[in-house]
């Protein structure tokens, strides 16, 4: 039901209420005095309802029913600056609940290290974690489920604004007595007739595949797997070379064999690691605390375990 009021008018008549003249009301709100007459003659004839009884040299007064009106146009006027008070306190102090989603592949290694850190220097903050692929990020953006992803410049849509964090070149994983693991790089004609052991992941597959093809190599794929704890393992019991795009702090695999990784030589692209939020130019307080303390925290190679993949 369409409302027969507005704001404006609901001031006029609490200014009229409590001034007692139109002519004093109209000082009060810095209005003209015709223009405030019009506006409770609407109201009275929108309600249905005499608000005034009008005394002309002693000015108005409030009818009995004008005053209930007068008493709830108050409380609803107070209401609605209390709701842009509460408004302006969310845009600007970084305290409440934010929902942060990060790719499958990223969140047991990048959410929780950067939720601790985070709410140690934002206490009042609330932080609640969920993950998902690429699509499921994207649609819990566009619904308003998560405040933020973290996730790769792969698949933006131009509705999600997407703002870059750190670049993270691609890297080749080798089992340690691999006769490849010698050499400080490597680049991927050497490793084109190597068995790969693919990431078997939407982005990743994508991602790692188009390094070959870009160079006009076709790879020699051995196995797939969306595991990236099976991928360390084939690889490290030497099946074959594995690719990733962040160096390891652990050269051990699940099973204790051990690792190697050296740097991708050549004009590979990198992918990049940042932020991704449905367009709004208005963020909270808390979603801006974020973006800072994560773009400080991730750009800086904070948080950013070896596997993070796409």
């Amino acid at each position: 039901m369409p409302l027969r009021f507005s704001f404006r008018q609901l001031e006029y008549l609490v200014a009229v209420g409590e001034a007692g003249t139109i002519a004093m009301a109209a000082q009060r709100v810095n209005v003209s005095s015709p223009s405030i007459s019009s506006a409770i003659s609407q109201l009275e004839t929108d309600l249905g309802l005499q608000l005034f009884v009008r005394h002309h040299a002693q000015g108005l007064s409030l009818t009995p029913g004008g005053r209930r009106v007068f008493i709830a146009a108050k409380q609803i006027l107070s209401d609605a600056n209390g709701l842009t008070d509460l408004a302006n306190d969310i845009l600007e102090t970084a305290r409440g609940p934010i929902a942060i989603g990060a790719l499958s592949t990223l969140a047991p290694i990048v959410s929780a290290r950067l939720r601790r850190s985070f709410e140690a220097a934002y206490p009042d903050a609330s932080v609640s974690l969920k993950d998902g692929s690429q699509t499921h990020l994207l649609r819990m953006l566009s619904q308003a489920e998560i405040d933020v992803a973290i996730t790769y410049d792969l698949d933006i849509p131009k509705d999600i604004q997407f703002e870059p964090v750190a670049t993270l070149p691609p890297y080749v994983m080798l089992a340690k007595d691999h006769p490849k693991a010698a050499p400080p790089a490597l680049n991927l004609a050497e490793l084109q007739d190597e068995p790969l052991i693919l990431l078997d992941l939407p982005l990743s597959r994508d991602y790692f595949l188009s390094l070959f093809h870009d160079c006009g190599l076709r790879p020699n794929i051995a196995a797939r797997t969306s595991d990236m704890s099976m991928v360390r393992s084939l690889v490290a019991n030497g099946f074959g070379f594995g690719l990733v795009n962040l160096r390891s702090r652990s050269d051990l695999a699940p099973d204790g064999e051990t690792l190697v990784t050296r740097p991708l030589a050549g004009p590979v692209r990198p992918v990049v690691l940042g932020l991704a939020t449905k367009g709004s130019d208005h963020r909270s307080g808390i979603v801006t605390a974020f973006f800072r303390h994560a773009k400080d925290q991730l750009g800086r190679g904070e948080h950013l375990m070896p596997d993070d993949q796409p």
